[in-house]
């Protein structure tokens, strides 16, 4: 029953246009299959995809199998379509969204420097990538963005805390000290030194 069991949940997996989660698995059986036999067929899958060019992948909203990573290059030769690349834009928008949520979008610009498009957050929720998840307390009550379990999916991800760190910013006052300065002083007053052009 096991081997049926295993490939069943395969075949499953390779139909679905989305991760499946246990529930979901669970769901399609009658009541002679327990959780406990599929969860050890899904890791017997995991074992089997070891040496094979698919692997079984954990994300947030449940299990895939995809092709891995490192041949998705060979994959890509298929498509004759290119997939579309992110602008830097959306990127940037896309990883304050991740890294500080909920955000709201006034709280972005801010950090950017520069106004977002009312399209470049559409397209990112129409994608199912970030939602509003409510509203800030104060003047206009702007919406407040949060990233989506879509999101994880597609980056491949269980969680937030799977997210890269940031890097750490160097201390300031370090940089000074490494900054070159002119070292002649001005008779006259009592001006500071000033950087010296490169």
């Amino acid at each position: 029953m096991q081997n049926k069991l295993i490939k069943i949940i395969e075949a499953v997996l390779l139909s679905a246009s989305r991760p499946l989660s246990i529930d979901e698995i669970e769901s399609l059986f009658e009541e002679e299959t327990s959780r406990d036999d599929i969860k050890r067929a899904i890791k017997e899958i995991e074992l089997q995809c070891e040496h094979r060019g698919i692997e079984l992948k954990k994300v947030s909203s449940g299990y895939r199998l995809q092709v891995r990573q490192d041949l998705s290059s060979y994959i890509a030769k298929l498509w004759r379509e290119k997939p579309k690349i992110l602008s830097k834009a959306t990127l940037e928008t896309l990883s304050l969204i991740a890294y500080r949520q909920p955000i709201t979008r006034g709280e972005i610009e801010d950090i950017r420097g520069v106004t977002i498009g009312t399209q470049l957050i559409r397209g990112l929720m129409e994608r199912g990538w970030i939602k509003v998840v409510g509203h800030r307390d104060v003047p206009g009550k702007p919406s407040l963005y949060s990233t989506t379990k879509e999101f994880l999916d597609y980056f491949g991800l269980q969680h937030l805390r799977e997210l890269p760190n940031l890097p750490e910013l160097p201390d300031t006052k370090s940089i000074e000290m490494e900054l070159p300065w002119d070292e002649k002083e001005n008779d006259q007053d009592d001006s500071p030194e000033v950087l010296t052009s490169p």
